[in-house]
C-alpha cells in the first residue's frame, strides 16, 4: 500500500515524522498477514530535504547534528554557481546528497521495528517553510 504524507516544515532542521509514518503502517496492517511483518519504505520527493533515523530522546542531539551539517556545508561559498533560489539553495542540495532520500524499516507485529531511542525525521535543508511529500510504501 502506498500512502502520501504531506509534511509542512517551518524551516531548516530535523522534524520528527514518526507518528505519521506509524499511522500509515497501521492503516496498512490488513496487508501484513497474521504475523504483521513486512517492510516500510519511505521516499522523499525533493532534492533539498532528506530523511534520517536519529535519536528522539534528547533534542541536543538534533541541534548538534544540524550545527555540524551547517558547518560542513556553509552558505555563500564562493565556489557555488547555483544560486537562483538564494544562499541556502546549493547547500541544501549538497546536504541532501550527504544524507538519505529513502529509508527502509522492518515492520514487526504491525509496528515499525524502531529501536528505543529512534525516531524518523524529515531533515529540511532550506531556511524557509516548505511542504514536503514523503511516500510511505508498506509491503508484506
Amino acid at each position: 500500500m502506498l500512502t502520501r504524507l504531506s509534511i509542512r516544515t517551518p524551516g531548516q532542521g530535523l522534524h520528527e515524522i514518526t507518528e505519521q509514518v506509524a499511522q500509515a503502517v497501521l492503516d496498512s496492517s490488513a496487508l501484513l498477514g497474521a504475523h504483521g511483518s513486512g517492510l516500510c519504505t519511505l521516499f522523499i520527493r525533493h532534492t533539498s530535504a532528506s530523511l534520517t533515523i536519529q535519536e528522539n530522546a534528547d533534542p541536543s542531539a538534533r541541534r548538534d547534528l544540524e550545527a555540524w551539517l551547517n558547518r560542513l556545508v556553509p552558505e555563500n561559498d564562493p565556489l557555488y554557481t547555483h544560486r537562483s533560489e538564494g544562499p541556502d539553495d546549493m547547500p541544501s542540495h549538497i546536504k541532501a546528497i550527504l544524507t538519505q532520500v529513502s529509508l527502509s524499516i522492518p515492520i514487526q507485529s504491525a509496528r515499525l521495528a524502531l529501536g528505543r531511542w529512534q525516531g524518523i525525521y524529515l531533515w529540511e535543508h532550506r531556511r524557509t517553510p516548505h511542504t514536503r511529500e514523503v511516500l510511505v510504501h508498506v509491503t508484506a
